[in-house]
Order: structure tokens, then C-alpha cells, then sequence
């Protein structure tokens, strides 16, 4: 004869507190998780910016050698924006005697706070490169090297 009441099997499985303390679980280590990988990310979407910049200073030169003066973003035939668009770029000035273009982070880039924005001067023979979280890009000198990866 079979028992019945109290003394019933359990079926296997899990329970709703079971599973909502596996997804808190899951959730906390991704909110530890997440910060520590965004640096890294940042740090390659930066490439989507420098390699434009040096793009850019390559097409400037040329042009400078056809006409003794810089150019636009238009006469130069170049996009607004970095190839991967994490990047605005900007001619900041040009004349015959140098230029300077800004790229500026877009969307989420835009949170790398000290590398907001990269600018790349050439004036005669001087090139310098700076870095910073505002639009006059005054970082210190180890930030700069950090943010240009130098």
C-alpha cells in the first residue's frame, strides 16, 4: 500500500528562490566584472581616434605640398567622423604655417573622461600631441603619454 500525505517525493528542479538568488548573484559579479573590462575597451576604441588623426596629418601634408597652405575637412575629401565613429574630428586651424585637428568621443566613448579629447598640432617642423577631458585638451605629460598610448 502506498503512503499518501506527508511523506510525498520531491521532484528535482529549482525553486523560484533559488533561481532569483543565482541572478543576483550573476548580477553583482557582472557589476564588478563590467568596470574593470570598460578601461581596456576604451583604450582600443582610442586607436579609432589616433589613427584618423595621423590620417588626417598625412592628407594635410600632401595637400600642403600641392599648395603651400593647409586645407578643410572638405578640401581635403575627409569624413567628420573616425572610421569606427567613436570620434568626431574637427580642424581646429589651418594656415600655411600649420594646423590642428581635435577628435572629440562620441556616444559611449564620451565616459573615457581624461581622453574626452585628443588633439594632434603640427606647426613648421613641431608636432605635438595632446590629450584632455575638456576641448583645450591640457592633460599632464603622463596622462598625455597614457591617453596616446606613447
Amino acid at each position: 500500500m502506498k503512503a499518501r500525505g506527508p511523506m510525498r517525493r520531491h521532484t528535482a528542479g529549482f525553486t523560484l528562490i533559488e533561481t532569483l538568488a543565482a541572478v543576483s548573484i550573476a548580477g553583482v559579479l557582472a557589476g564588478i566584472a563590467y568596470p574593470t573590462f570598460e578601461a581596456p575597451l576604451q583604450k582600443a576604441r582610442r586607436t579609432d581616434a589616433l589613427v584618423a588623426l595621423m590620417q588626417l596629418q598625412m592628407a594635410e601634408e600632401r595637400w600642403h605640398s600641392n599648395h603651400r597652405s593647409y586645407a578643410t575637412l572638405e578640401e581635403l575629401g575627409a569624413a567628420s567622423t573616425s572610421a569606427n565613429r567613436y570620434y568626431s574630428l574637427q580642424l581646429v586651424s589651418a594656415d600655411e604655417d600649420g594646423f590642428a585637428l581635435r577628435a572629440v568621443a562620441n556616444g559611449s566613448q564620451a565616459r573615457d573622461e581624461s581622453c574626452r579629447y585628443l588633439m594632434l598640432s603640427v606647426s613648421g617642423m613641431n608636432t605635438v600631441q595632446a590629450s584632455g577631458s575638456t576641448a583645450e585638451a591640457t592633460n599632464p605629460a603622463a596622462a598625455n603619454r597614457r591617453c596616446w598610448g606613447l
